[in-house]
C-alpha cells in the first residue's frame, strides 16, 4: 500500500484526495511517504494552521491557524517541491477564492512537483472532487489490527496499579484479530480497552463481549440491520444434517484452513416450509462461529428514484465487505429478485440489482458467509441456484417426531419448566404436520391458558392448543407438497 502511495507522489499527481475516518493511519502513511521520498512535508488544520513537519514532531508555523485560503496561497507563491497534507479541506471548497486557488494550484504544483493530499471524513463538494485523484486506504490489515492489540493492552497493564493479565492463545489471537475486521485502529483500541478493562484480563472469555461490541460500534446502515446472535446450536430442533455441514465448516475462515489450501466458506440457501427454523439457523451460525450478523432487508432495497436502489445494494454490500468477517443473512431472497426471472414493469430494474448481487457473490475475497433464506425457490432465477454461488442448497421439511420432542423440550425449558415432567412423545405425535413456530405457539398459548385457570402447566393444556391449531400443512397443504416435490433430488435434506 505505502509503495502504490508513494508512486502517485512520484508520478507528479497535484492533488490527492483520501476519505477516512481513521486520520491518525492517513498521516502516518503521509509522514512515512515523505520521509521516504526525502521532501519536506507541511500539515494544515484549520485549528493549527500549516506548520513545517519536523519527524514527527511539529514545526515553525508557517501560516497562522483560520481560514485556508492564505495557506494555499503560500503553496502558490513558494513553489517549493514538498508535500502539503490539508485536514478537512472539504468544507472549505464551495468558497469561490478556495475553489480558484485549488484550480490554479494544480498547474502550480504539476510545475514544482508538490503534492497536495486532502484528508477528509465526508466525501469531497463536486467542486473539487473532479479535479483530484481519489487513493482508498483500506482499512487496517490483520497484523495493523493484531499491532493495536497488543499495544493497548501493553499500554493498560503497564498504567494500571491493578494487575493486567493474560492467558490468550495464537489461535484465540487469530480469532480475535479476525472479528476486529472492519474497524479502525482507534476504534480496535476502544473496543480492547473495554473488554480487558471489564475483567483486568484478556482472554477467550472476551471475544464475545468484543463482537456485541462492534456491532454495537457500527450500528446499521440502509437496508443492512446488526442482529443479535444470543442463541446456540441446542435452540434448535433436528436439522442434523445441516448442523453436522456448519460443524464441518466452522475453522473454514481461519488462517491455518487456507494455509491448509481451503478457500473460505461462500454460503448456503435453504429453501423450506415457513416457520422451520430457517432464520433461527443464521443466527446459530453466527453465534457459534463468533461472527456478527447483518441481515439484508430486501424489502428497502427498492427506492423511488432512478439509481437510488442500485446505490442501496452496493452500499449495503460495501458495509458487509467492511464488517468482515461477517454472517451476511439474506432473509426470504425470492420477494427481492422474483422478478427477475420474467419481464416485469420496473424498467429492468430487478435484473440489473440482480445481476449486481450474482457478481459479487461471484467476485467477492472477503471473508463473508451468505445465509440466504426462502420460501419459494420457484421463483428465484436459475442462475443463483448454481455451484459457486452457494456451496449447497438445504431444504428444511417439517419436523419429524423426534424433531418435534427435541422442539417441545427447548420451548418449554426455555420457559422454566422440565421437559421430563411432560408426555413429549403423545405431545409430538399429537402435533404431527406442525412446524417448529406452531409448535413454540402450541406452548405459549398452553402457558396463558394454564395461568388463566389458575394452575400449573400440564400435558393436557398444550393438547388442547394443537387440538385448537390448523397447522400450515393442512392450511397450504397443495404448496408444502410441491415444494416436497420440487426439493426432491434437487437439494440436501437438512435433517
Amino acid at each position: 500500500m505505502a509503495d502504490n502511495f508513494q508512486l502517485l507522489i512520484r508520478s507528479g499527481n497535484p492533488i490527492i484526495a483520501i476519505e477516512s475516518t481513521d486520520e491518525s493511519r492517513v498521516v502516518d502513511l503521509v509522514r512515512t511517504a515523505a520521509a521516504e521520498l526525502a521532501r519536506p512535508l507541511f500539515e494544515w488544520s484549520m485549528t493549527n494552521g500549516l506548520r513545517e513537519m519536523g519527524g514527527d514532531e511539529p514545526g515553525r508555523t508557517v501560516v497562522p491557524a483560520g481560514k485556508v485560503s492564505p495557506a494555499l496561497l503560500h503553496i502558490r507563491d513558494v513553489r517549493q517541491c514538498a508535500i502539503y497534507l490539508f485536514k478537512d479541506l472539504g468544507p472549505h471548497c464551495k468558497d469561490a477564492l478556495v475553489h480558484r486557488t485549488l484550480r490554479d494550484l494544480i498547474e502550480t504544483c504539476g510545475q514544482s512537483q508538490a503534492t497536495i493530499i486532502l484528508v477528509d471524513a465526508l466525501p469531497l463538494p463536486d467542486e473539487i472532487k473532479r479535479f483530484t485523484l481519489r487513493y482508498e486506504i483500506g482499512w487496517p490489515t490483520l497484523e495493523e489490527l493484531e499491532d493495536a492489540v497488543r499495544e493497548t493492552f501493553k499500554r493498560i497493564r503497564d498504567k494500571s496499579a491493578i494487575k493486567i493479565t493474560s492467558s490468550i492463545t495464537k489461535r484465540e489471537m487469530e480469532q480475535l484479530v479476525q472479528a476486529l475486521r472492519g474497524l479502525s485502529c482507534h476504534d480496535v483500541e476502544r473496543v480492547v480497552a473495554s473488554a480487558v478493562y471489564d475483567d483486568f484480563a484478556l482472554n477467550a472469555n472476551d471475544l464475545p463481549r468484543i463482537i456485541e461490541a462492534k456491532r454495537t460500534l457500527l450500528g446499521s446502515t440502509g437496508c443492512l440491520e446488526s442482529i443479535a446472535a444470543d442463541v446456540n446450536s441446542d435452540d434448535i430442533g433436528g436439522l442434523d444434517n445441516l448442523k453436522a455441514w456448519l460443524a464441518q465448516r466452522r475453522g473454514g475462515f481461519t488462517r491455518h484452513a487456507r494455509e491448509f489450501g481451503i478457500d473460505s466458506p461462500r454460503g448456503i440457501l435453504m429453501l423450506g416450509v415457513p416457520g422451520c427454523g430457517k432464520s433461527l439457523c443464521a443466527k446459530v451460525v453466527a453465534a457459534d462461529w463468533c461472527m456478527p450478523l447483518l441481515r439484508l432487508d430486501p424489502g428497502m432495497l427498492f427506492q423511488k428514484f432512478i439509481g437510488e436502489s442500485e446505490s442501496q445494494l452496493r452500499q449495503a454490500l460495501a458495509q458487509a465487505e467492511a464488517m468482515a468477517p461477517v454472517v451476511l443473512w439474506i432473509d426470504e431472497i425470492e420477494k427481492a429478485f422474483a422478478s427477475a426471472t420474467a419481464s416485469s414493469a420496473d424498467g429492468g430494474l430487478s435484473k440489473r440489482m440482480f445481476g449486481t448481487l450474482l457478481s459479487w457473490m461471484q467476485d467477492h475475497r472477503q471473508p463473508i458467509f451468505i445465509i440466504a433464506t426462502a420460501n419459494d425457490i420457484s421463483a428465484l432465477p436459475p442462475e443463483l441456484m448454481r455451484k459457486g454461488r452457494f456451496d449447497e442448497i438445504f431444504f428444511i421439511d417439517l419436523p419429524s417426531v423426534a424433531a418435534r420432542e427435541g422442539i417441545l423440550a427447548i420451548h418449554l425449558r426455555r420457559r422454566k419448566r422440565d421437559p421430563k415432567q411432560f408426555d413429549l412423545r403423545a405431545l409430538a405425535q399429537a402435533a404431527d404436520g406442525f412446524t417448529g413456530s406452531e409448535l413454540e405457539q402450541a406452548v405459549v398459548s398452553g402457558l396463558f391458558a394454564a395461568f388463566n385457570q389458575k394452575t400449573e402447566l400440564a400435558d393436557r393444556h398444550i393438547l388442547d392448543e394443537i387440538a385448537k391449531t390448523r397447522p400450515l400443512a393442512v392450511v397450504m397443504a397443495e404448496r408444502i407438497d410441491e415444494l416436497r416435490q420440487w426439493s426432491q433430488n434437487r437439494c440436501v435434506m437438512a435433517d
